[in-house]
């Protein structure tokens, strides 16, 4: 039996079962995690994030806009700068997002291992 409690979280029209699916996208939790240090503007995210497409993070950045988990900050200044950063929202994802963090670091060689041996993982304890 696992601790994620009741089935019914997860139901089609659940917000949480929304929230999970934004969080689950590819990009969302490292741009997140980009953005947790401090406003960052565009090209900077594109060099600290790596991999990235310029399309991608824009498209990435418009959704947690829409879902009010980023705030993005237009100057009225030539040439133009706007800046990303994080809501008050966005902000509590901060610790979750560490957490997986230090999860994917302390467990990243055994899941590659897995990969490799084609066998059933084997997760370190801490």
């Amino acid at each position: 039996m696992s601790g994620f409690g009741g089935g019914e979280v997860f139901l089609a029209d659940c917000p949480a079962r929304l929230a999970v699916e934004l969080i689950a996208d590819k990009w969302t939790v490292v741009v997140l995690a980009g953005l947790s240090r401090g406003p960052v503007r565009h090209g900077e995210l594109i060099e600290l994030i790596g991999g990235i497409s310029r399309k991608m993070l824009t498209q990435t950045l418009r959704r947690l806009e829409s879902h009010g988990l980023v705030r993005r900050h237009a100057y009225a200044e030539v040439p133009p700068r706007v800046e990303y950063e994080l809501t008050p929202l966005g902000a509590t994802l901060t610790d979750p997002i560490q957490v997986l963090t230090d999860w994917a670091r302390a467990n990243g060689d055994a899941v590659l291992a897995a990969l490799d041996a084609g066998s059933e993982p084997i997760a370190r304890q801490s």
